[in-house]
This record gives structure tokens, sequence and C-alpha cells, in this order.
């Protein structure tokens, strides 16, 4: 944090020819978001500063060449880059995926060094980003391996939070993928991620099934008898309120949901389709179960309306109060759960005295 107690949030400022500048620059265009944090987009400041132009914006900009340099009261650029940046929205083009990755890298690496507290993620191309140095298909999969912890995709909302067994997985690839093991390691994440990120004292966590209809007692599949059924019922012998599963076709349509303080998916779709038809605007990605806290809108790039100063900016601002909530839920927690008394050593005692 920064001396003035404010928390200073990352952001990694996505796909150039995207929405992703367009969301930021609309965000800090209110200078009252400068209350709630010390914002340091990782980018070049020639480069924001042509996007700030050509969106008529009204967000003023700070650039830094070093993070110590960082402006409490400033939206401020870190300087990753000095080079002309050729944007032409609308396209994919494997040089602006290689200044997405740079901008990305340069954040993580802050992060990891707590010289910011928190980090949001503006959208990528996941095409565009792949290379040689680059093999990743999306953040969270990178955040994984440069962070502590387990990551897990957690969609989340005021409403409804998702979260997912597995996530960028093709189709024919997910029942081998699924296992005991991984089901205990996931739901662990989204419970821990409840209690501790967003002060749920006993969630109550809804399983959705594998199969069609959770394979109908076998009859579609066997994954749901003898590998989802068993690992829940093992589960629930901790004392963690874990029910399921659940036949996703009607799950939400029948307002199942509301029930719950998070879904358990089997797969991408299966939660992502349901969960930004509900809360599409005010949903987030966060990566849930790492040591530092990440969040991200849930909209892509949108290629097909980038440059035209028409992209919403609601999603992008919900990921930078949820990135800010869960810093301080995280704090509090420690807080709370922290043993104040010190150990004692154990006294001895005279018999004779007695």
């Amino acid at each position: 944090m920064t001396k003035e107690g404010k928390i200073r949030l990352g952001i990694s400022v996505g796909d150039l020819n995207g929405i992703g500048s367009e969301v930021i620059l609309k965000t800090f265009e209110d200078s009252r978001m400068l209350d709630f944090c010390t914002p340091v987009i990782f980018a070049s400041i020639k480069t924001l500063s042509f996007l700030k132009k050509h969106y008529k914006s009204s967000c003023t900009l700070y650039g830094v060449d070093k993070l110590d340099g960082i402006v409490h009261d400033k939206v401020n650029v870190y300087n990753v880059w000095k080079e002309y940046v050729n944007i032409n929205f609308g396209q994919e083009d494997e040089k602006i995926g290689e200044f997405a990755v740079q901008s990305l890298q340069a954040a993580t690496e802050a992060l990891k060094n707590d010289e910011i507290d928190v980090l949001v993620t503006a959208p990528i191309n996941k095409h565009s980003i792949q290379s040689e140095d680059f093999k990743f298909p999306g953040h969270t999969d990178y955040l994984d391996q440069e962070l502590e912890g387990d990551s897990l995709m957690f969609m989340v909302s005021p409403s409804l939070k998702v979260g997912l067994l597995t996530d960028h997985v093709p189709i024919k690839d997910i029942a081998a993928t699924i296992s005991t093991k991984l089901i205990k390691q996931k739901i662990a994440t989204i419970h821990n991620s409840l209690v501790v990120d967003f002060g749920i004292t006993k969630p109550k966590i809804g399983v959705l099934g594998i199969n069609p209809h959770s394979g109908d007692n076998g009859i579609i599949g066997q994954e749901d008898e003898e590998v989802l059924k068993p690992a829940i019922a093992e589960i629930n012998k901790s004392g963690q309120l874990v029910f399921g599963p659940y036949a996703a076709d009607s799950f939400f349509g029948s307002d199942t949901y509301k029930t719950f303080d998070a879904i358990v998916a089997a797969y991408h779709d299966q939660g992502l389709i349901p969960f930004k038809t509900l809360a599409f605007g005010e949903g987030v990605n966060y990566t849930a179960g790492l040591n530092k806290v990440r969040t991200s809108p849930d909209h892509g790039t949108a290629f097909e309306i980038a440059g035209k100063g028409n992209a919403d900016p609601s999603s992008f601002k919900e990921a930078v109060f949820m990135a800010l909530k869960i810093f301080k839920n995280r704090a509090l927690h420690l807080e709370l759960t922290k043993n104040p008394l010190k150990r004692q050593p154990r006294k001895t005692y005279n018999k004779d005295r007695f």
C-alpha cells in the first residue's frame, strides 16, 4: 500500500487493438476512483496518450519510469516499453500480442515483488499472445505458474459465483481430466475463497453433474457415479456443506442456484454460459486460490466495437472494486484469525509448598 494507505492497483493493458484501453480510461475519468486506490497501468505513456486523444478522454495520466515513483492521487502509467505502437483497432496482430504479454509480465513481476497490491487484467487475444516464450492459453494459466497456490477460475457477481473444475480444456478431454483429487482440490479452493475472500462463515456449495442429467444413474456415462458422487461424499465428511451433483440443464432456469453461495461447474461453457447470461456487465473473473489478488472483466477484446468509443466499462470497474474488496477481506481475515495470545512456558511447582 502507499504511504497514504491506498491500495496500489496494477493494471495490465491487454490487447491494444481491443476495448481494454477504452474501458480503463473510462473507468478512471471519474476522479472519485482515486479515493479508493492508486492505479498503475503497465504500458507506455506515449501509447496511452495516443489512445486518450483518440477516445477524447478526460482521464489525466502521469508517466513513471520507476515503481517507487508512483503518485497516490494520479493515474500512473509505468513505462514498460518506449517504442512506437501501431494500433489497428479490431485487428488480430502478433506484435500487439507481444505488447500485451510485456504488460502482463511486468505487472506480474511487480505483484510478486509487492510493488503493487492487486492486479486487474484487461482482455487479451489468446491467439496473438502465443510465441516461443509465452505458451499459455490465458491469464489464469500464466499466473498459476508465476504465483503461489493452486489457481481456479472463479466467476463472481453480487448474485452468483461459479467455479470451474476445468477451464480451457477441450470438450473431448474433460472427462479424463476430472479426478477425485481434482474435485477435492477445486472445491477446497472455492470453500476457502468464500470464507477468506468473501467473508462467508459457513458456505453452501452446489456441484453440477459432468454428464447430462448427472449421468442418469450411470445410463449416460459413469463419471458422475464413479468419480463425482464419491468425491462429494468424502468432502462432506469434513463438515463442509457441498451438495450435488445436479443436472445442469434445469439448475439455473429453476433458480436453484440462488440457494447456494457458489456453484461448481464441470467445464468452461457449462458454467460460463449461464453466468454471462445472468450477470453480464456486473460479472468479474477472479483467479481464486493464489497468494495474490487478480481480477478481470467478464468480457473479451470485443474487436467488433474496438476504437468506436462505445464500450461499456461496467465490468472493468466491477473488477477494480472486487480486487480492492478481496484485498481488504483478506487483511481482515488475517487480523481476525491470528492468535493474540503468545505461547507461555509451562510453570512448574514445588510439591513441598503444598
